[in-house]
């Protein structure tokens, strides 16, 4: 078996080379001592800089393989309310050698001032594969160590990638550097975080988007090599570094470190198959579940995207959608036509939802305005304002038993208070009703929900 300083000196000479101005300070690395029992079941060198020592263990792994971002994908997964970014932050975000994945291991869920960062995992490409670094704290007198080889790591690489570090890890990183009064907290050029989109494409299907769930259903881990059969629980990984601390067991803490690995190989997996759902052609997205493309739908609709937005919901339709699920998405499609001036694609959207949705009274309610404005037919836009009228007093009578929920009888007073102005005002439009010509083919039946909508 390799010596731990050899090993290191190998995996170093896989990463890129860095620039040679203004060096960062580097750590000194050198194998641990021969009672340091934890470095030596870790594998991990020795590093130090000016503010002392910490662990350092650095892996190259295989898979997941390297996946080239897609355009589209850094421009939705970027966009923010003000759309413009500098050039050099874009620069950076397509430059995926500027990118470093990050995920940590704290003493504590809550956050505050209380709550260390006592393993801080990195990874990045490199060499067609993944590389992992992770910086150990053996006590919390090491963690302005640990903080300023991050600090390094970030200024090399300052385009982020977490699941929910924008909400836990780097806000908690940002407490603990300025804690330290020593280390200015690094300057992100960009911070991608992937939870939203995950949670925007596989939470209808999934329910739950923890990382894990998603490796499990969504990122196949078998296929890319690895398992979790003897994962450490993470609500115990707090524990296990307290114990450890007080003298206890030092092989819990493996357990820790790979989990840790673990997280990172799955938060670059994810990215791969985010930018290959984001990026995908129209023909190909009948490979994916119909409720992924429904949440793909809405991500696109939310960032903008309105014609992407349009194709994967109309997929999601034809494939086949559960029946909870298929009135929301003819909704959206039709208010995606109609905002779009296809006002007779929104049409024929609304019937079949009068038909077989169960937001009747909504599909109703935008036929009665359709007929009226539009096609300029008062009396078939008289038939729909009644129909939608007669099933909203319907679904109100067989609501009025269950639990009042004043919210939705608002609502619901509001869609008939406007259903009601909008039959007075078709009946006195329409022709008297001796001079009607006989109508066939009255609309039909289906769901509720929306407030009602004006063109």
């Amino acid at each position: 078996m390799p010596r731990t300083t050899d090993r290191f000196s190998r995996l170093r000479a896989l990463e890129p080379a860095r620039p040679s101005a203004a060096p960062p300070d580097r750590p000194r690395l050198c194998a641990p001592d021969e009672e340091d029992a934890l470095a030596q079941l870790l594998g991990a060198g020795v590093a130090g800089n000016h503010f002392g020592e910490h662990l350092a263990i650095r892996n190259w792994y295989s898979t997941p393989e390297y996946a080239e971002p897609s355009a589209i994908t850094l421009e939705l997964l970027s966009r923010t309310r003000d759309a413009f970014l500098p050039p050099k932050t874009r620069a950076m975000l397509e430059d995926p050698s500027r990118w470093l994945f990050l995920d940590t291991e704290t003493t504590g869920l809550a956050g505050g001032t209380g709550t260390y960062a006592f393993l801080i995992g990195v990874g990045w490409w490199d060499a067609g594969g993944f590389e992992v670094e992770q910086f150990f704290m053996r006590d919390f007198t090491e963690e302005y160590s640990l903080l300023q080889e991050l600090a390094v790591r970030i200024t090399e690489r300052p385009v982020l990638l977490t699941f929910n570090g924008k909400s836990f890890d780097w806000p908690l990183l940002e407490n603990r550097f300025a804690m330290t009064r020593s280390i200015v907290a690094p300057k992100l050029a960009a911070h991608l975080d992937l939870l939203h989109p995950a949670r925007a494409l596989w939470k209808l299907r999934l329910g739950s988007v923890r990382l894990m769930e998603l490796e499990r259903r969504v990122l196949d881990r078998e296929r890319l090599g690895w398992q979790r059969k003897d994962d450490v629980d993470c609500t115990r990984i707090p524990q296990h570094y307290f114990d450890y601390l007080r003298g206890g067991p030092v092989a819990p803490l493996a357990g820790v470190v790979r989990h840790n690995q673990m997280d990172l190989r799955g938060l670059a997996a994810l990215f791969g198959k985010i930018n290959r759902m984001l990026s995908d052609s129209a023909d190909r997205l009948g490979e994916y579940d119909s409720l992924d493309l429904f949440g793909l739908s809405r991500f696109f609709e939310r960032r903008g995207d309105s014609a992407r937005a349009d194709i994967a919901c109309a997929q999601a339709l034809a494939l086949g959608l559960p029946g909870d699920v298929r009135g929301r998405a003819q909704k959206e499609l039709a208010r995606m036509a109609k905002r779009r001036g296809e006002h007779e694609r929104a049409a024929g959207i609304w019937e079949e939802m009068v038909r077989d949705s169960r937001d009747e009274v909504h599909a109703c309610e935008q036929l009665a305005i359709y007929y009226e404005r539009r096609a300029k037919d008062s009396e078939r836009a008289l038939e729909y304002a009644r129909l939608g009228l007669a099933r909203l007093r319907r679904q109100r009578t067989a609501s009025s038993g269950h639990a009042h929920d004043p919210s939705l009888a608002s609502r619901l007073a509001r869609q008939e208070k406007h259903l009601i102005e909008r039959s007075a005002r078709l009946e006195r439009k329409a022709p008297p009703r001796s001079s009607r010509a006989p109508r066939r083919g009255a609309p039909g039946a289906a769901e509720p929900k929306a407030n009602s909508a004006l063109w």
